[in-house]
């Protein structure tokens, strides 16, 4: 039974014991106070008349006061039940006539269907969105559809489950199906959606990652972990800060890459203002963007100071990029041993102990249970077990911690007992994220927007080359922009993006000038955030589904 139903069944138990009683007590008063019998059925009437405002008069007036109180009392009583009626019955009945209701089906084409909604879902959308890719969300709860149609956003009330309703998707003419529920109901999800079409491109999480093979077996193409592509992506980050590995790379071309490379303390640019740090001049490389304590800003203020809270968002030839992480690193540091220590132990954590063994780097594993794998046993806020796990001699430590919270106190703990040992964070909620680089974390990826990022580039390929960057590098069209020059079109003001390169002919021009003109057949490589790339896409034109 809902709980609509319950408050019925409720309201009739109450009104019928209340009624009952009041007539009983009418024909008591009337009877022994009044001296003026009446029937049950005349006085069953009485309290119908009080109870409904109906009016009455052929008993008034009463002469006894216990009859004058009973009256009073029972006249109060029905305006409480009238009432108690409007807002348990009749207000949301009127809200349910006036609602609209969620659609069922829709009518798309070259679309994503998006079956099961989380967080990493709303990373994706925001993607699909930047890219003015359509989508349709396929909700199976009625109250969260209605919700989210309200919201303006694309969906349809249903079970993905059902063929029927993944036919009302027009799952047969998208551009692929992205399956986000629990394991159990994606295997279900793929299989239906096999049943209708083998053909279209099909995406599936799976939160264990024994379970994969079952889900490619019900017809997914594609199965990721999202605490695999999390572990990954934080051991690169750890990689990139303790050794001289450019780390993971966005290649465009033959030989330009874009990377990220955090800024460490003692460096030589560690407290140098941006234009006297003669990046460009002394290695070649341009600066495209800047993260300062966790805030994107595309094309910095030259005055404005770097140090260990910056990472700088470069691009360049390979050689010129590595000149530059020269600069950005520490001579104290390249001299002490370089080991990193891993705070949790749980599939996040196994995974970067893993991609770390593969670079040779030395780890040393804290967790609060102890198991194979695990070096130190105890509670990373602990000072003794921080000793234990030689926080001296570390060049990083990676906080994998189950929540969030807990992640940030261990940051605080962290950050007091050393202050220039490199802090990598996960987090499940990318809220949580601002507040992690107030405690002194020098890097955080959230889960949700990692695996949110992976999906669209499995979905967009090539033309989305950012998996776990905060901002977007994309590959696109400009038609509208044919003609004029990067000074003309002011791109960057009008739009927030930033021009990296321009494909033509095969060749990747890098040195871009205010005079560059954009030809008709160019693909500019641009950065930004989703907002960004929305806007440029607007402002050049990119239409729905356009490639390069």
């Amino acid at each position: 039974m809902d709980r609509q139903k319950r408050r019925a069944v409720g309201y009739l138990s109450l009104l019928f014991t209340v009624v009952a009683a009041y007539t009983l007590a009418y024909q008591f008063g009337m009877t022994h106070f009044e001296g003026d019998p009446r029937s049950l059925l005349e006085s069953f009437h009485f309290v119908v008349e009080t109870f409904t405002t109906t009016g009455y008069g052929e008993d008034a007036p009463w002469q006894a006061p216990q009859m004058l109180a009973l009256v009073i009392t029972m006249q109060l009583t029905g305006v409480f039940l009238i009432f108690l009626t409007l807002p348990l019955f009749v207000v949301p009945w009127v809200e349910r006539r006036l609602e609209v209701e969620p659609p069922a089906a829709v009518d798309m084409s070259d679309h994503v269907v998006v079956c099961g909604f989380s967080a990493r879902g709303e990373a994706l959308v925001g993607e699909l969105e930047a890219q003015h890719v359509p989508y349709v969300i396929v909700e199976s709860d009625r109250s969260t559809a209605q919700d989210r149609f309200e919201d303006g956003q694309p969906v349809i009330f249903g079970d993905p489950e059902s063929t029927e309703v993944l036919e009302n998707a027009c799952v047969s003419d998208a551009r692929a199906v992205v399956i986000d529920e629990s394991d159990e109901h994606n295997a279900t999800i793929a299989l239906s959606v096999r049943e209708i079409d083998d053909e279209v491109q099909t995406v599936c999480f799976a939160e264990d990652p024994d379970i994969a093979v079952y889900l490619r077996y019900a017809g997914a193409d594609q199965v990721l972990s999202p605490h695999d592509i999390l572990g990954r992506s934080l051991a690169d980050k750890v990689t990139s800060a303790v050794t001289t590995s450019l780390g993971e790379t966005v290649e465009i071309g033959t030989d330009f890459e874009i990377v990220e490379m955090p800024i460490q303390g003692g460096s030589p640019l560690d407290g140098v203002k941006l234009a006297e740090s003669g990046i460009r001049e002394r290695t070649g490389a341009n600066v495209i963007g800047s993260w300062f304590s966790g805030e994107f800003v595309g094309a910095p203020d030259p005055n404005r100071v770097i140090d260990r809270n910056c990472i700088l968002l470069v691009a360049g030839r390979e050689s010129q990029l590595e000149t530059l992480k020269d600069l950005t690193q520490s001579t104290e540091r390249r001299r002490r041993t370089q080991g990193v220590i891993i705070a949790g132990y749980g599939e996040v954590g196994s995974t970067v102990k893993e991609a770390l063994a593969k670079e040779d780097i030395d780890t040393t594993v804290v967790d609060r249970e102890e198991k194979p794998g695990v070096d130190v046993v105890g509670d990373i806020t602990d000072e003794q077990v921080l000793q234990e796990a030689d926080i001296d001699d570390a060049g990083a430590i990676i906080l994998a911690l189950g929540a969030d919270t807990a992640t940030v106190f261990a940051t605080l703990v962290v950050r007091e007992a050393r202050d220039d040992i490199d802090v990598v964070c996960r987090v499940d909620e990318r809220e949580s994220s601002s507040k992690l680089y107030a405690a002194g974390a020098d890097y955080v990826l959230a889960l949700s927007t990692v695996s949110g990022r992976m999906l669209a580039q499995n979905i967009l390929g090539e033309d989305v080359m950012a998996l776990d960057k905060q901002i977007d590098i994309v590959r696109t069209t400009a038609m509208d922009l044919a003609g004029q020059t990067l000074a003309e079109a002011n791109i960057r003001a009008r739009t927030g993006c930033t021009v990296i390169a321009v494909e033509r002919d095969d060749d990747v021009l890098s040195d871009l000038g205010p005079d560059f003109r954009i030809q008709a057949d160019d693909a500019l490589i641009i950065a930004g955030t989703d907002e960004d790339i929305s806007r440029f896409n607007d402002l050049a034109g990119v239409r729905p589904n356009e490639g390069v």
